[in-house]
């Protein structure tokens, strides 16, 4: 696979899974403390594939790498809501088990992008 068909598909990932953390979100209880975990967890998951995208369409080697560490950093943030939610036991173990995977395999992905990059 190509550089372009392998950024398409990421696209298409990680699009999909902004989509499962708003899901996921909206399945969260409804409470003070739950509301600010859907907040910060719905601000990091779908950042991640606008920042990839942004990428994507970056104006410098430099600009791209930088948005990658973003889009790293914001992956990072996400498995570590996950995992709290996890914790607090708010979503059946199945579905939570595919998402931290999701999110923890794009992280990787994200990681050796990020140290791959020659400037």
């Amino acid at each position: 696979m190509d550089n372009k068909e392998f950024s398409r598909q990421l696209e298409q990932r990680t699009k999909k899974f902004a989509i499962s953390i708003i899901k996921l979100s909206a399945s969260l209880p409804n409470s003070y403390e739950s509301n600010f975990i859907k907040n910060q967890i719905t601000k990091s998951g779908t950042s991640v594939g606008a920042n990839y995208r942004e990428a994507n369409r970056s104006r410098s080697k430099a600009d791209f790498r930088n948005k990658i560490k973003i889009c790293e950093a914001e992956a990072s943030e996400t498995v570590y809501w996950l995992e709290i939610i996890n914790e607090l036991s708010w979503i059946d173990s199945e579905k939570k088990q595919l998402i931290l995977s999701e999110a923890t395999e794009l992280l990787a992905i994200f990681t050796s992008i990020g140290k791959n990059l020659k400037l």
